[in-house]
């Protein structure tokens, strides 16, 4: 078995247990399945998981040539922290509005699935038929964390009702309700009327039971309050950061991060401001009426605008750039609540759907202009959209590479960009400086704020106290924020973890090269190779450095 062939059976396992990022991503065969979250299908899913883990272990790299020795180094690491991953029990306490919680993820994908053929439409039908089955797989893993105390959080809970209230209360049920043609129109409506809209309902019925009434309170949010937590948190940690930090180590350099970003904060709030003190400038940021939106389609026009100008510069950065530009949308009404601020969705292999940077529009009048340029260059140009859709197009790679995404390689390259963005000359102002500076301390709050939730034991009152106290996020995101990392535990760390390393190998590169580093060379490597874990992005940009030495 070469790597590639391995490459490629650990892409059909990860896509047949996620098979509507399959169909996102224009991937046929999978257009008329949904994940199935039973105790049979985990147990399957950990075993052929492991299977590919262990052939990879016993390939050699000798004789391999460089792209070779980057996809075994590439399936080895994803392959054993992804059975790691799936070993553990979360669908029986991940209940929330956010997407990472399972049902939320499905309600919120399947509205963006194509529809574009015969088979995709006909695959959509029996996804929504498949739909009541799938809500009473995920109330019966429910059922069996509560007999286990691996309970959810009743906050949470109540998130997710309050999301199926939306949708039930909506004609077009968030989406779901898809149209294309008379005879597909009338399937859907039948679909939707008489299975999904009632088992929705029971599912509703189900969390407002037994579910929220075992569910634990704010006070003990964390992981580290289920039985077996602190173990279950050190594998989600080891597969979001694709590192062994620990959590002591990773609590601290987010308190060593904070620190350093708020004396830029004093710098920039003297030359702007007047006053270089902390409280001031953050006070500022937080409550002057002047620096928020006065409409969703402002949020949108300005997004729009900081793309554009990112767009135009890139290749002054870059060697290869996308063929196709960044589409800038509000997200779905639905899904608002829980939202990010914003998000990116890649787009499709086949280019059936183009990558979109997804922009939360709610209650413009709480949100930050300052924040505008920063996210966008994160989320579009030239953070994820470029490195999405670059790996997308890099038909030499195994479709794999292509395609699945380490964690703290896409986040660690998007918080990268953002501090690239202002080397380019990007930010239109020192107040858009503010928002990059606002970002770094909200990442690096991450570290300290993940960390204590799940590792220390943090109440979620805590957790907003701490980031209200060290960062000038509003009051909205903050809560927002808090209660995604309770409903994703390790993933916030993926970020500044992942730009910390691609920091160190560009200065590894400056070091070893020096004058003949070339900066737009070493940032087509990055996003060429695709997502790699990052110790395999290591290895490949060492390999490429003493290769360009001679």
């Amino acid at each position: 078995m070469t790597v590639e062939d391995l490459a490629a059976e650990l892409l059909e396992v990860s896509l047949a247990d996620d098979p509507i990022s399959a169909s996102l991503l224009g991937i046929p065969g999978y257009d008329h399945r949904l994940p199935d979250f039973g105790l049979d299908a985990q147990d399957e899913l950990v075993a052929r998981l492991g299977a590919v883990a262990t052939r990879a272990d016993g390939l050699s790299a000798d004789g391999l040539d460089e792209g070779e020795r980057q996809t075994l180094d590439f399936v080895r690491a994803t392959a054993s922290t992804a059975r790691d991953a799936a070993a553990l029990p979360t669908v029986e306490w991940t209940v929330g509005d956010f997407f990472a919680a399972p049902v939320a993820g499905v309600l919120t994908m399947l509205p963006k699935v194509p529809l574009d053929t015969d088979e995709r439409a006909e695959g959509y039908l029996r996804r929504l038929e498949g739909l009541p089955a799938m809500l009473e797989g995920v109330a019966r893993r429910h059922r069996r964390g509560i007999a286990n105390d691996r309970v959810a959080v009743a906050r949470l809970v109540r998130a997710a009702t309050d999301q199926l209230d939306v949708l039930l209360a909506d004609p077009a049920v968030g989406g779901i309700r898809r149209r294309r043609d008379d005879a597909f129109d009338a399937e859907v409506d039948r679909c939707v009327d008489d299975l999904v809209r009632p088992a929705l309902v029971r599912y509703r019925d189900e969390l407002l039971g037994p579910v929220l009434a075992a569910a634990r309170d704010d006070s003990r949010c964390g992981l580290c309050r289920l039985p077996g937590g602190d173990a279950m948190y050190a594998v989600l940690a080891r597969r979001h950061t694709s590192t062994g930090r620990s959590p002591e180590e990773l609590h601290a350099t987010g308190q060593d991060i904070v620190a350093a970003v708020a004396d830029e904060f004093s710098e920039i709030g003297a030359r702007l401001w007047g006053t270089p003190a902390l409280d001031a400038v953050f006070d500022r940021l937080r409550n002057d009426p002047d620096l928020r939106y006065g409409s969703a389609g402002e949020m949108l026009d300005v997004a729009r605008g900081a793309v554009g100008r990112a767009e135009e510069a890139a290749p002054r950065w870059f060697g290869t750039v996308p063929d196709e530009r960044c589409l800038v949308e509000p997200v779905a009404e639905a899904e608002e609540a829980g939202s990010a601020p914003a998000y990116y969705l890649p787009g499709a292999v086949d280019g059936s759907r183009r990558g979109t940077y997804f922009l939360n529009t709610s209650k413009p009048e709480e949100r930050f202009r300052h924040l505008a340029e920063v996210v966008a260059f994160h989320e579009a140009v030239p953070g994820h959209h470029f490195q999405l859709t670059i790996a997308l197009r890099q038909t030499a790679l195994p479709l794999a590479r292509r395609v699945m995404v380490d964690t703290a390689c896409a986040e660690g390259w998007g918080l990268y960009a953002e501090r690239l963005a202002d080397e380019m000359g990007l930010y239109s102002d020192d107040l858009a400086r503010l928002g990059m500076l606002t970002a770094d301390a909200w990442r690096a709050g991450r570290l300290v704020v993940d960390t204590g939730l799940h590792h220390l034991g943090w109440g979620r009152q805590q957790a907003v106290d701490w980031m209200q106290e060290h960062t000038p996020l509003a009051t909205l995101d903050i809560g927002t924020e808090i209660d995604r990392y309770i409903t994703y535990p390790g993933q916030a760390l993926s970020y500044m973890v992942g730009r910390l390393e691609i920091s160190r190998l560009r200065r590894h590169g400056e070091g070893r090269l020096g004058a003949r580093f070339d900066l737009r060379a070493f940032h087509d490597l990055i996003l060429e190779v695709g997502a790699l874990p990052l110790a395999a992005l290591a290895g490949a940009v060492e390999r490429w450095t003493e290769a360009e030495a001679g």
